[in-house]
C-alpha cells in the first residue's frame, strides 16, 4: 500500500499546483468568455471579461476602471471616465500610436483639475476594447505632462448601446 499512497500524494500535489493555472481557461471554455489579465505592475490585476461585443470591467482598489484598448491598431491603457466628454490621449501616447498634431492645432480649451489647457482635436480611425469596436471616434490630445492617464470618455461611451455600473463592475455593450 505504500507505493500506491505515494502515487496518490504525487497526483494530489500536481493537481493542487496545476489546476489553479488551468481553471481560468477551462472556465472560459465552459461559459464562452475570454479573461484578459494584464501583466502585474504593483497593482492587483484588473480583469476584463470579454464576450463578443460585451465587456465587464472590474474596478481597481481606487475605484477606477482601467482598460487595455487598441487605438488605430496600437495598444494603449486608458481609464473609463464618464465625466470626460471625450476620449483624451496624452501627447506621449498619441505620438506612440502615430498621432502628432502640430502645435497650431492645440486650440480647444479643456478644463482640468489644474486649470484650463488647450488640446488638439483629432479623429481616431478605430478604438477597440476586446470585441467592441468603434470607428471615427472624436478625441483630444492633451499636451505633455498634463494628463497622466488616457481617458475613455463619452465620445466613445455614448455610442455604446449600454454602459452600466453595478458595484465594482462596469458593463459595456455595443
Amino acid at each position: 500500500m505504500g507505493p500506491r499512497l505515494l502515487i496518490i500524494a504525487v497526483v494530489a500535489v500536481a493537481a493542487a499546483v496545476g489546476v489553479p493555472k488551468l481553471a481560468p481557461g477551462l472556465l472560459a471554455n465552459l461559459v464562452g468568455h475570454r479573461v484578459i489579465e494584464p501583466p502585474a505592475r504593483g497593482e492587483p490585476a484588473r480583469r476584463q471579461v470579454v464576450n463578443s461585443r460585451r465587456m465587464i470591467l472590474e474596478a481597481d482598489r481606487r475605484g477606477h476602471f482601467l482598460v487595455d484598448a487598441a487605438v488605430n491598431g496600437r495598444a494603449i491603457e486608458a481609464m473609463v471616465d464618464t465625466g470626460a466628454s471625450t476620449v483624451a490621449l496624452n501627447a506621449e501616447t498619441a505620438r506612440r500610436i502615430g498621432i502628432n498634431p502640430p502645435r497650431s492645432a492645440y486650440t480647444i480649451p479643456v478644463s482640468t483639475a489644474n486649470g484650463t489647457v488647450e488640446a488638439a482635436g483629432v479623429a481616431l480611425s478605430e478604438v477597440r476594447l476586446g470585441g467592441i469596436r468603434m470607428r471615427d471616434v472624436e478625441a483630444l490630445v492633451v499636451p505633455d505632462g498634463l494628463l497622466q492617464t488616457n481617458l475613455l470618455g463619452m465620445s466613445f461611451l455614448r455610442r455604446l448601446s449600454k454602459f452600466e455600473l453595478s458595484g465594482t463592475r462596469l458593463l459595456l455593450v455595443q
